[in-house]
């Protein structure tokens, strides 16, 4: 359950504050870019720390095997979250041109959709009535009320660097750690005994920083958190693990 300081949201509740608030627009999130690439990076160079640490190689070439995983996949998420965002934006684009034709052509029947969309909340008589007059009366406010509650689409787009770029540094900075203990040793030979397990447990490690950052930023609930993401990034880092020990054994 959310707590909340009733000193705190006074203070923040002002005329002046509000009006501050409100018109920088509404703010963005990327935390699940963020999320995705730290799950993804981490599931992805343990794979090949798996494949390459089981044939019992060099942790030179486990280090530059994880590392252009790094750059090139990490890069390809990038890539496609940011074509991704642009083609969500350029639908929402379409989307809006078609709502502002339909309005200008037939405005009796988008009229009538904005009534049954409030009345369907539970809306009805003189309220309902001038609801549906002030929001048809707001040309922009009018579409974007069809935008998001006709098609489910959020009104304002999502700035696609951004998100590619947060998906990015999320990606190398979690899918670093399985590579840690052979940078370690790579440096200092003989510095971690078992470089596998320790990547394996600091991968892990990984997966809980990652849902105690996720509990902080929605529900506050950092042990479900945690253990959701260590539930479900082990799953994945174990098909992983399995994928690369089977096909090493195919190898031999």
């Amino acid at each position: 359950m959310i707590r909340l300081s009733r000193v705190s949201l006074k203070r923040t509740h002002t005329r002046e504050a509000i009006s501050q608030r409100l018109s920088s627009g509404p703010r963005q999130t990327y935390l699940k870019d963020m999320v995705f690439g730290a799950i993804d990076g981490s599931i992805t160079t343990f794979a090949i720390v798996s494949g390459v640490a089981g044939a019992g190689l060099s942790s030179g070439v486990v280090i530059v095997l994880g590392l252009a995983n790094l750059l090139a996949d990490g890069f390809s998420m990038a890539a496609s979250n940011f074509l991704g965002t642009r083609a969500e934006n350029a639908y929402r684009a379409f989307m809006r041109e078609r709502e502002i034709a339909e309005i200008e052509t037939y405005p009796e029947g988008e009229r009538e959709e904005i009534r049954q969309i409030f009345a369907m909340k539970g809306i009805e008589g003189r309220a309902l009535d001038d609801l549906v007059a002030a929001v048809t009366a707001n040309p922009k406010l009018w579409v974007d009320t069809m935008l998001q509650e006709e098609h489910g689409l959020n009104p304002e787009d999502t700035n696609a660097w951004w998100s590619a770029i947060a998906t990015f540094v999320a990606f190398l900075l979690a899918g670093a750690l399985p590579l840690l203990a052979f940078v370690i040793n790579w440096f200092v030979p003989g510095a971690i005994d078992d470089a596998f397990l320790f990547s394996a447990v600091i991968t892990l490690v990984g997966f809980a920083v990652v849902g105690a950052a996720k509990g902080h930023f929605t529900d506050g609930r950092y042990l479900l958190s945690v253990l959701e993401t260590l539930v479900v990034g082990s799953i994945a880092a174990g098909l992983a693990f399995g994928v690369g020990y089977g096909l090493q054994a195919l190898v031999d």
